[in-house]
């Protein structure tokens, strides 16, 4: 069970350009390449990152 004050980021979907859901271990917010943050391509809301700029980048190595 959830605590009352959780995050709707845990709950948000994944966009496209997603590598992870946002409480996942090695994961970490990134500027989408598609639309270098702006949410938009060509005046439409930007298909990779669901128009809001940032994208879930795997992070680390190993």
């Amino acid at each position: 069970m959830q605590p009352a004050n959780a995050s709707n980021e845990q709950n948000a979907p994944l966009n496209p350009g997603d590598e992870g859901p946002a409480d996942a271990p090695g994961v970490g917010e990134d500027v989408c390449g598609a639309c270098r943050g702006t949410g938009l391509v060509e005046g439409q809301r930007c298909a990779v990152c669901g128009g809001t700029g940032k994208v879930m980048r795997g992070i680390g190595g190993g």
